[in-house]
């Protein structure tokens, strides 16, 4: 009979290097955004020092942003600040107070 190993990492988040969950697309995103801007900017002719220049001071403020992201709001401080911001601040209701005080009407006796 076959042993097989039981995955114990099922329901787990995705992680790499302390990035976890969405900040692992924003990582990923930003740099190959990057690398395409840069390619982009060479091709076009640009000078290879600009290209160089812009190249790793961008990666490295997204490199730097996302992990100060990832530390300030942890593995689901995105997605709670988005759903935060979907809400309304104060709800505004613009019936007359006379309405709301009125007794509400009888039922009708067959």
């Amino acid at each position: 009979m076959d042993n097989y190993s039981i995955n114990k990492g099922i329901g787990k988040t995705v992680e790499f290097r302390g990035l976890k969950a969405q900040y692992l697309f924003i990582f990923a995103g930003g740099l190959l955004g990057m690398l395409i801007l840069v390619m982009i900017l060479y091709m076009a002719g640009t000078s290879s020092y600009i290209c160089l220049f812009l190249g790793a001071g961008g990666s490295s403020m997204i490199v730097w942003q996302t992990f100060s992201l990832n530390r300030k709001y942890g593995e689901h401080g995105l997605m709670k600040m988005s759903a935060k911001k979907r809400h309304p601040r104060y709800i505004i209701c613009r019936k007359p107070v006379r309405r709301g005080l009125r007794s509400a009407p009888k039922p009708h006796s067959l």
